[in-house]
């Protein structure tokens, strides 16, 4: 019978595909250093003003919808 600390639930690694290049991890840098905090600051830890920027520019850069190919006019040759 498997231990309770086999089914301990494991945070989400880095892959060897995402890694530091990342969007999540390039917008919490670029944030970070816009911000003046230190990228090892969890974004639960802040508060405030930093807390409400942090949702805007996640929101309005992370959960963009895809940007799709324009479908052509459809044209009849009659």
């Amino acid at each position: 019978m498997a231990s309770t600390d086999d089914h301990a639930i494991q945070p989400p690694a880095i892959s060897d595909q995402t890694g530091q290049l990342d969007s999540r991890f390039m917008l919490w840098r670029m944030f970070c250093t816009e911000a003046n905090i230190d990228v090892e600051t969890m974004p639960s830890e802040l508060d405030g003003e930093l807390k409400t920027r942090w949702e805007k520019i996640k929101d309005s850069q992370l959960h963009q919808p895809a940007e799709t190919t324009p479908t052509p006019p459809v044209t009849t040759n009659s």
